[in-house]
């Protein structure tokens, strides 16, 4: 008799992905695994993505939510766990710079039990259109997450991130936009976890493409991971005290 996977939640945060969206559902729908859950989380989209959301309320395997306005990926991503009822979650971006088809790689070391946190790196696989700065800048903030928290991480700022649930039960979220990826992370590592890290396809799309994520954003990573590191530091002193 077969042993049956443990079930798997796909997060998908959206906000105006409508001209790839049906193609990016198709591709994770396709993907081999049984049983998994989708859970697309429309941040308050403008152009047509609930629309095309609407047609994908009946099916069994799917939850859509719709937010009454728009509060940020993090925020979505949070909403999204609050339903999630998978033993494994990954996210999932909702346009076409990373591939569904990665989503077996990525969640592959944790049913093997090896990990119980890993990310599908863009710089351990095939990189392309990624500009200089934004090179620079994921350079900067996996450097930065190494070495606050002691731990050697390649890409930080991947959208590909999959955990076990009882790791996402230890600790709370508060982000709002971006920072869930600096967020996670960094708390991640604070428990003493560490985070496998397998290589993924990634193809970077401009601002006029649709690409949301700016300099600005760069920032706040890094004042989100300063914030939990001192956090961590504190939270030490005080046990000593």
């Amino acid at each position: 008799m077969m042993e049956e996977h443990p079930r798997l939640s796909i997060l998908i945060p959206i906000y105006n992905e409508e001209p790839q969206l049906e193609e990016v559902l198709s591709r994770v729908y396709a993907i081999p695994y049984t049983p998994k859950e989708i859970i697309l989380i429309d941040d308050f989209s403008s152009d047509g993505t609930r629309g095309i959301l609407e047609k994908f309320r009946e099916r069994e395997d799917t939850q859509v939510i719709f937010q009454e306005r728009n509060r940020g990926k993090g925020f979505a991503i949070r909403t999204g766990l609050a339903s999630a009822a998978g033993e494994i979650i990954i996210i999932q971006d909702a346009d076409l710079e990373y591939d569904p088809e990665d989503i077996p790689k990525v969640i592959a070391p944790i049913l093997n039990g090896e990990t119980k946190v890993c990310y599908g790196s863009r710089f351990l696989g095939k990189l392309e259109r990624m500009a200089i700065p934004n090179r620079v800048a994921n350079w900067l903030l996996a450097k930065a997450a190494s070495w606050l928290f002691w731990a050697r991480i390649t890409d930080e700022a991947t959208a590909y991130k999959a955990f076990r649930r009882e790791v996402l039960d230890q600790f709370d979220l508060t982000c709002e936009g971006f920072e869930f990826c600096p967020e996670v992370t960094a708390k991640v590592l604070r428990l003493g976890y560490s985070i496998r890290e397998v290589s993924v396809g990634f193809r970077a799309r401009t601002i006029w493409e649709g690409k949301k994520i700016g300099w600005p954003d760069f920032f706040v990573a890094v004042r989100t991971l300063l914030s939990v590191r001192l956090a961590s530091l504190e939270s030490i002193r005080k046990k000593r005290d």
